[in-house]
């Protein structure tokens, strides 16, 4: 009866805070009908990170976890005339649907899906040293949700976000005994969260379309060295 509710209640927002939208609709016809999982965001959290994203002004985006392209596209909408956006995705036949969907939604020449495994673009983004980003959207897997929150500190400056999805695992956070490896990633992203005196965080509990799990949010203060990237 409760989960009943809690996507009563989401289509219930939905219905009066977020427009039907042509491309999303599409980009979730087009992943589903080519298999890819129905884990995306919602649409009142894709509307969340997309009004996040206008909040701080963002130009340069960067996402760990491209699935379809859902997230991207809202992302990408919110970038002022001459941001770009860099979304990595491991999985190649996700990465050539999001390919798809990103360039129906008219986002080709904004938003770019690097395709491989995270850690590796990550590097290699690293090493280009091509300027900070303002937003880190992390939606991968959760195991190594503590090696993208590291590299997300390197690659931001101060004053950009992180956001970490799927954090709370339907409650699982607080299981110290829990051998689920996403479970305890999510415990040792969140002590590290904790203990990062470069970041200023927060996690909040959701329910929804999606059940009951939620995000974290970071603020960047500093970095070690006092400059930006």
């Amino acid at each position: 009866m409760m989960e009943e509710t809690w996507r009563e209640t989401d289509r219930f927002i939905c219905g009066l805070l977020v427009p039907s939208d042509p491309a999303l609709e599409e980009a979730l016809r087009s992943s589903a009908a080519a298999g890819l999982p129905d884990i995306q965001v919602a649409p009142n959290q894709g509307m969340l990170l997309h009004l996040l994203a206008m909040a701080i002004g963002a130009r340069r985006i960067l996402e760990v976890g491209t699935l379809g392209g859902y997230s991207a596209i809202c992302f990408g909408r919110a970038l002022p005339q001459g941001g770009h956006m860099v979304t990595i995705e491991a999985d190649p036949h996700h990465a050539r649907v999001a390919r798809q969907n990103i360039a129906s939604a008219g986002l080709a020449d904004v938003v770019e899906v690097r395709e491989g495994l995270a850690a590796d673009v990550l590097a290699q983004i690293g090493a280009e040293a091509t300027g900070a980003y303002d937003l880190v959207f992390i939606d991968a897997d959760k195991r190594n949700a503590p090696l993208y929150f590291a590299w997300a500190l390197r690659l931001t400056h101060p004053g950009s976000l992180i956001v970490v999805d799927n954090v709370v695992r339907r409650g699982a956070l607080v299981d110290a005994a829990s051998e689920d490896p996403d479970v305890q990633g999510m415990q040792t992203l969140m002590r590290d969260l904790g203990s990062e005196a470069r970041v200023k965080a927060t996690a909040i509990q959701t329910v929804g379309l999606k059940g009951y799990d939620g995000f974290a949010i970071a603020l960047v203060r500093h970095d070690v060295d006092g400059k930006a990237g």
